[in-house]
């Protein structure tokens, strides 16, 4: 039998998927939890695309937690990828930029070309200072 000591690969089998992980049972009787964040590399939307019910996997054991239960791993065994992809926030920021841009636009122009004639020349304070 294995120990199940952090650092340990053990097969164990899935008894339970819910949406934040799940849960494998090894053949001692004890019980440890995947997180959803330790099932792939890349980012898990559906934890039922990777492990189903009643499956044997194989898993790392990347320790306990403070009461005592087996926190595991499956990316942990897996290659990783050359480079992760990574979400990209530029699409949400996209639009306020364009408005932002699209107003400074405008705005520098109506200083460039109206409003103002000969005054726009003038430098600030008519050119005399206070004394």
């Amino acid at each position: 039998m294995v120990q199940l000591d952090s650092g340990a690969v053990a097969e164990g089998r899935v008894t339970r998927v819910t949406d934040f992980g799940a849960f494998i049972q090894f053949e001692n009787g004890e019980t440890g939890l995947v997180h959803i964040s330790q099932i792939a590399h890349s980012f898990v939307r559906n934890i039922h695309d990777h492990v189903r019910e009643g499956e044997n996997i194989e898993v790392k054991v990347l320790g306990r937690d403070e009461r005592g239960r087996l926190d595991l791993s499956i990316k942990e065994l897996l290659e990783e990828p050359e480079e992760v992809p990574r979400p990209r926030a530029i699409g949400r920021q996209s639009p306020q930029f364009e408005a932002k841009l699209r107003s400074f636009m405008r705005d520098a122009k109506e200083r460039t070309h109206g409003g103002g004639g000969s005054a726009a020349k003038k430098p600030a304070g008519g050119g005399k200072r206070k004394k």
